[in-house]
């Protein structure tokens, strides 16, 4: 009888213990800001093939961050994303060409587990020979909870 009891006595801590109903969810989008900092780059930036990008931004999170992506991409047919992409004052809307040999970048980034901010800085070399234009700057951050945050940011890359 004792040892009814006693596998009784561990089942119930065991769903006490590990019950996770009290543990609050992570319910929440994480942050793509400049506070603190001067965010790099920014709407409307214009550089030239071969220059480098300065990346630098500030990543928050209420309960734990995850990782991030950064994809360039031509937009050459002036594309809209459901973010803040705003289409600069020297576009124009009307010229369109056809992408030669557009710049694709597309690269996941880890953030060391147990943060809830995080500065990203790091440069991004732009190469030399890649179709001048309008291109699409996209960050994508996400929690640890698999919440996203998507910030789309309209550059110029020239000769």
């Amino acid at each position: 009888m004792s040892l009814a009891v006693a596998l009784v006595s561990v089942v119930t801590l065991c769903f006490t213990a590990c019950g996770g109903d009290d543990e609050e969810k992570d319910m929440s989008k994480p942050v793509i800001s400049d506070k603190g900092i001067t965010a790099n780059p920014i709407d409307c930036q214009t550089y030239h093939r071969g220059d480098v990008i300065a990346f630098n931004y500030v990543f928050e999170d209420d309960t734990e961050l995850g990782s991030f992506n950064i994809e360039i991409h031509n937009n050459f047919e002036h594309h809209t994303h459901s973010t803040s992409t705003t289409e600069c004052e020297d576009e124009d809307e009307h010229e369109h060409h056809q992408p030669v040999k557009p710049w694709v970048f597309n690269q996941d980034y880890q953030i060391p587990a147990g943060q809830k901010s995080y500065t990203a800085r790091f440069d991004i070399q732009i190469p030399a020979d890649i179709d001048e234009g309008d291109y699409h700057f996209m960050v994508r951050l996400t929690d640890r909870a698999g919440w996203q945050e998507l910030k789309g940011i309209a550059i110029k890359i020239e000769e």
